[in-house]
């Protein structure tokens, strides 16, 4: 009797929110593939099978009707094992001779080769077709009898290098940003019958989640004609203090998640990172809400800043006065001003470090600009009782904030500035949204579009790179320039 794992038939399991399957099927063998894992001890759940459906069709020549499949679902729903039965099947049924399971870090991919060694460990039917198994942190990889290899690779820093293969796994899809996919994929154009699989959760705004965004976007449109997609998401109406809209999201709700840490993830989560992570729900509000294009940025990273040049320094105190940043901007001639975050403190810790700092300093810099109610004063007083001469600081107008807001984006798009990757400023640039200014057309300054988001670091970089570029400084002949 053929059984079937169609949406009618998944029970208690959530049938998925985004579907497509490729059209023109001559056959499928995600029935073999269950029944393989099955003879090994690995039963699937109804909602994997239906994957595999999708998944497994084949055309009329007998390639793969979809050489892409992708997956977005929360995690700890069993991702993994879908893994684990399609690699096995390539290598067993398919005369898959390479298969290629990655991850975005060496950790995760070393968690599924667990995975596998498990199975192996309690199927002596699986561990009979096994040759030989190497263990080696980041050079895992285990082999079969039949000449079939099954490698595991993190993608970190590896390029396109490794990963041509006849059946590829990207786990952790969510972080796969396109120059890295270009380069992985154009190693797959070789092999005669190739099938990808991406496989993860909704991008945060700080992942490079533009590949894995790029697919969903195709999928939703139904112009993909050579695509799998597959979502487990919960509807942005729904409730999520609600089991119903939990379970919506999760197809393995009822059988492996544990509820009561879903419990707790749902008191000590944002809302956003609770919407993300457990409801499987895509931001796309938040992310068109993003000021910075992040690949642009990562392109501006610099290991060699300049050694000399005009020097000008921005201090910004949070709005709610618990922290203060202070950067640096230098310039040398026309070239791109370069930025970096000195430092982000608690305004627990007071702001006598920070006059110690700036007083030897301020005086020989083109300006240091100071901005922020909370302690913005009390500092431009300090700096004043220490001699620091009045036209090398600026505490800047509303005029002047929209002005260094709209240049730092600027500088940004037209590679103007550079920077280190300081993770700190960079989680800074990831969360920057625009916050409107009353009362003044156009203007606008910088705010986080997640919660618990912080962007003091980017509006002290900010406010640096204004006063390098706009203040007048004197050069060696007397003459007054722009800095």
């Amino acid at each position: 009797m053929t059984r079937s794992p169609s949406v009618a038939l998944l029970v208690e399991q959530a049938p998925p929110r985004v579907l497509l399957i490729p059209a023109r099927v001559r056959a499928n063998s995600w029935e073999d593939v269950a029944d393989l894992s099955a003879s090994f001890g690995l039963i699937l759940d109804p909602w994997q099978e239906l994957v595999l459906q999708a998944a497994m069709g084949e055309r009329t020549d007998g390639k793969w009707a979809a050489p892409q499949v992708a997956l977005s679902a929360p995690r700890q729903n069993g991702k993994s094992q879908i893994i684990v039965a399609r690699a096995l099947a390539g290598a067993l049924l398919f005369d898959e001779r390479l298969i290629v399971i990655s991850a975005h870090q060496a950790d995760t991919a070393r968690e599924t080769f667990l995975k596998f060694m498990d199975l192996i460990d309690s199927s002596s039917a699986l561990s009979s077709r096994i040759s030989a198994v190497i263990n080696a942190l980041n050079r895992e990889a285990i082999r079969l009898k039949n000449g079939a290899t099954i490698k595991f690779k993190a993608r970190t820093g590896a390029g396109g290098r490794g990963f041509s293969s006849d059946c590829l796994f990207l786990d952790e899809a969510q972080i796969l940003g396109g120059r890295a996919w270009a380069s992985i994929n154009s190693t797959m154009s070789a092999r005669v019958n190739p099938q990808s699989w991406l496989m993860g959760t909704p991008p945060t705004l700080e992942d490079d989640g533009e590949v894995f965004t790029r697919i969903r976007a195709k999928a939703i449109e139904g112009k993909a004609t050579s695509l799998a997609y597959l979502e487990w998401s919960a509807d942005e109406k729904d409730d999520p203090a609600l089991e119903e809209t939990r379970a919506k999201a999760n197809p393995a709700w009822h059988t492996r998640i544990n509820h009561e840490v879903v419990n707790g993830e749902f008191d000590t989560y944002s809302p956003q990172q609770f919407s993300l992570e457990r409801l499987g729900r895509w931001s796309a509000a938040n992310m068109a809400a993003r000021v910075f294009d992040l690949k642009a940025w990562a392109d501006l990273k610099t290991s060699s800043p300049p050694a000399k040049g005009a020097v000008a320094y921005g201090v910004k105190f949070s709005v709610d006065g618990a922290r203060v940043a202070l950067s640096v901007a230098i310039r040398d001639g026309d070239g791109p001003v370069h930025v970096e975050t000195l430092a982000v403190r608690s305004m627990s810790e007071g702001t006598a470090w920070l006059t110690d700092f700036l007083v030897p300093r301020a005086r020989k810099a083109v300006v240091t600009v100071v901005d922020g109610r909370s302690g913005a004063g009390d500092l431009v007083n300090s700096l004043r009782a220490a001699h620091v001469p009045a036209r090398k600081i600026l505490v800047p107008t509303v005029d002047d904030v929209a002005t260094a807001h709209a240049g730092m984006l600027r500088a940004v798009q037209e590679k103007g500035i550079t920077h280190l990757g300081q993770p700190g400023l960079d989680a800074s640039v990831a969360v920057a949204g625009k916050r409107m200014f009353r009362g003044n057309s156009g203007g606008w300054g910088f705010e986080s579009i997640v919660d618990g988001g912080d962007v003091v670091a980017l509006e002290s970089a900010t406010f640096a790179r204004h006063g390098v570029t706009t203040v007048k400084v004197r050069t060696s002949s007397g003459k007054a320039v722009i800095a």
